[in-house]
């Protein structure tokens, strides 16, 4: 049966349409986004480029003796030509000279306890009971505790702890902290061949564990590092102390040429341990776990090119002036006199304040104009037509490419995985971290980092940004920018255990 030509047309029409996408029912809110976003942030290039031609049209249409004639009235204003050329390259000399120099994070490693460390929730719980100081109240919270929380089986407890009963002492925080501490740094020095004689600077942070002489003499002292070291020790700065410890340690490379600054982050539990019935003061038992890292940043022009990151911003933010913020996490003793940390109930709330003047300071540091243009926009329109209109949440996924959030539990990781729109992917090397290695404090970022280089999702340019909560109450804030596609160092925290990961945790 045949068909007429009008029929073939007809059905060659039909078929095109039917090829071709609806793109209005089709066109996807995000696509149109990120088309907007392109367009603003490459505006200026956008002008620039017709300019440019415009210039270089003008400058081929030059001819012999229009160039001649250039000349000769240079000759004529010589005067004026030699004091603009010394203005610039005074300008120019200045400038070099007083710029911000350029701080390179070399390499970092992350402490992993030995197995014999491990505390499986049936360990824990079974000598929690042991020790005869907590009632059958406690005894279940901290098992609820345990199971919502996130953790793994495999997370680390000190020795001290191991024994029933337990036995805190100096003796034992000190050991404790020697573990940590020289057990990353030897790592470090070893994947880096810095020599203890070429570092200029230190600074170790940990909350809760102060000896005399400090943690920092320790480490001079076991590494033999130089006399006119410019050693610091930062204590009771909470979870959000290592991006303090990296600010300090960036603020002295800016003064001290041609060296290397070590950062060291810990905390340590074993005197720190909570005996009593206050539920407040018991989350942490179940939250904290052994952790510890060491970096290596340096302000050599020469290590960039070995170096894995290039720091690009710190932002810290500081709630200590409001009594509620400074009171939510709180060193102190119970009804019957036995110490401990105490959580507020309004820790969430007051966290997501901190993180909401935080990331209000960052925005413009690192936010496409694109959506500081929506933010300011949607406040305008907020502030002019309707005050219950809903404020833009900048997308900070335009921003950075891996998060680091710090580890502090799965509430801490859930709010923030809401409030800033990210996707689970974003959110995996802190749930990870917690679920592996539980709470280290203000080195749980590095582990977060460590998780995100073993999965091989660090390329060239990529920019991280470390985010981390503590006492106080601060909310403190890390973008790298790394320099080469990174690959993760020896004796990685995750080297032999990366391949059972993400796991899925049970809610």
């Amino acid at each position: 049966m045949s068909s007429s030509p009008t029929n073939k047309a007809d059905g060659v029409q039909i078929l095109q349409t039917r090829i071709l996408p609806d793109f209005l029912q089709s066109v996807n809110l995000k696509y149109v986004k990120l088309g907007y976003h392109y367009l603003v942030s490459h505006l200026l290039t956008l002008c620039l480029v017709p300019l440019m031609t415009m210039m270089i049209v003008q400058a081929s249409q030059l001819n012999p003796n229009d160039i001649h004639q250039l000349w000769l009235q240079l000759q004529y204003n010589l005067v004026s030509v030699v004091i603009f050329s010394t203005i610039v390259v005074f300008g120019s000399t200045v400038y070099i000279m007083t710029r911000p120099r350029s701080i390179y994070l070399v390499d970092y490693s992350c402490y992993r306890p030995p197995s014999h460390l491990q505390a499986p929730f049936h360990r824990f719980m079974e000598h929690s009971k042991l020790t005869g100081d907590f009632d059958e109240s406690s005894l279940e919270f901290q098992r609820k505790i345990l199971e919502r929380a996130g953790l793994g089986e495999e997370t680390y407890v000190p020795e001290a702890m191991h024994f029933v009963p337990p036995r805190p002492s100096m003796a034992k925080a000190r050991e404790e902290a020697e573990q940590v501490m020289f057990g990353a740094l030897d790592n470090l020095f070893a994947n880096t061949n810095v020599k203890a004689k070429d570092i200029g600077i230190l600074v170790v942070n940990c909350s809760l564990f102060n000896p005399t002489p400090s943690l920092s003499a320790m480490i001079v002292n076991k590494y033999k590092l130089r006399g006119n070291i410019k050693s610091f020790n930062l204590g009771g700065m909470g979870c959000s102390a290592g991006v303090i410890a990296i600010d300090l340690a960036k603020d002295m490379l800016q003064l001290h040429r041609n060296t290397y600054a070590v950062v060291v982050s810990t905390e340590n539990i074993t005197q720190n341990w909570y005996f009593g019935n206050k539920k407040s003061m018991l989350i942490p038992n179940c939250l904290f776990r052994v952790g510890g890292a060491a970096v290596l940043l340096s302000n050599k022009a020469s290590d960039k090119r070995r170096a894995k990151y290039k720091l690009v911003h710190v932002v810290r933010s500081h709630c200590g002036a409001d009594d509620k913020a400074f009171r939510c996490v709180y060193q102190e003793q119970d009804d019957v006199g036995k110490t401990g940390v105490s959580l507020s109930k309004d820790l969430m709330a007051i966290a997501g304040g901190a993180l909401k003047t935080n990331i209000t300071t960052m925005g413009p540091l690192v936010l496409p104009i694109s959506e500081q243009l929506l933010f300011f926009s949607t406040l305008v329109a907020k502030k002019l037509f309707n005050a219950k209109k809903k404020p833009y949440i900048p997308d900070f996924k335009l921003a950075f490419d891996h998060f680091c959030i710090h580890a502090g539990g799965r509430a801490v990781i859930d709010e923030l995985e809401k409030n800033l729109q990210l996707l689970p992917v974003h959110v995996e090397a802190s749930r990870m971290t917690l679920h592996r290695f539980g709470n280290t404090s203000s080195s749980s970022i590095w582990y977060e980092l460590a998780y995100t280089e073993a999965k091989g999702r660090i390329r060239k340019r990529n920019r991280v940004w470390q985010i981390a909560f503590g006492s106080g109450f601060k909310c403190n804030s890390a973008v790298w920018e790394a320099l080469r596609n990174v690959k993760p160092s020896a004796n990685s925290p995750w080297e032999d255990c990366i391949h059972k990961y993400p796991v899925q945790i049970v809610a």
